[in-house]
């Protein structure tokens, strides 16, 4: 990864707080694993069936019967526990998660989510994700502030199919953390090395600007 979008995910793996049970989505959220405390009592939840998920594995090192649910070789750490599917997305749908971490193609001022489908394109199906963003108790999004064009990825409205409405809160990107709220996206920070006029100028919405300096990621 870069050092812009490692600095991302260290700074999201900060919002995970001990004794969370908390999924992790395919692509970027993934990786935030990497970034937690050895120490940390966490439960990492994957919905194809394990509690208790661990780093990531390269290919030398890794159990090829364990992986996550976008395919990555993972540990499983000391009392972790295998379930199946139906037991898993119980854990899902009954309300259990205290946080999921998703990737996104757009987030709307409202917290709309789009992150399964752009049509046109081959899409592996939702998968687990309309129920995570749905279900999970809070909802925070890692990704990049623009896509490969540089077009906003943080918008007025969402033009592709959503994911789930009004779920995401927290939008952790290579740019800046920025929070949804009832007024809209309200900036919280900025990457080291990013201005100001960056990040408005990268963001397809107003955006709430704090009083004072703004920290840093």
């Amino acid at each position: 990864m870069s050092d812009a979008r490692q600095r991302m995910v260290a700074r999201a793996a900060r919002a995970i707080e001990p004794g969370m049970l908390v999924n992790l989505g395919i692509g970027l959220p993934t990786r935030v694993v990497n970034y937690l405390s050895s120490d940390m009592e966490v439960g990492l939840h994957t919905e194809n069936g394990l509690v208790g998920v661990g780093p990531t594995q390269d290919y030398d090192h890794a159990d090829r019967d364990l992986i996550d649910a976008g395919g990555a070789y993972i540990s499983a750490l000391p009392g972790g526990a295998f379930i199946d599917s139906a037991v898993s997305f119980a854990i899902v749908r009954s309300g259990r998660l205290d946080l999921t971490m998703l990737g996104a193609f757009e987030v709307a001022q409202n917290g709309d989510l789009a992150n399964w489908k752009i049509p046109g394109k081959f899409s592996p199906g939702v998968g687990g994700g309309i129920e995570l963003a749905q279900k999970a108790a809070h909802v925070m999004v890692l990704t990049t502030h623009t896509d490969r064009k540089g077009n906003p990825k943080l918008l007025e409205r969402c033009s592709l199919p959503l994911t789930a409405k009004g779920s995401v809160e927290r939008i952790f990107t290579d740019m800046a953390v920025v929070d949804v709220t009832p007024e809209g996206f309200a900036l919280k920070e900025l990457a080291e090395g990013v201005s100001l006029d960056d990040v408005i100028a990268a963001t397809g919405a107003p955006l709430i600007i704090p009083e004072g300096d703004i920290p840093t990621f």
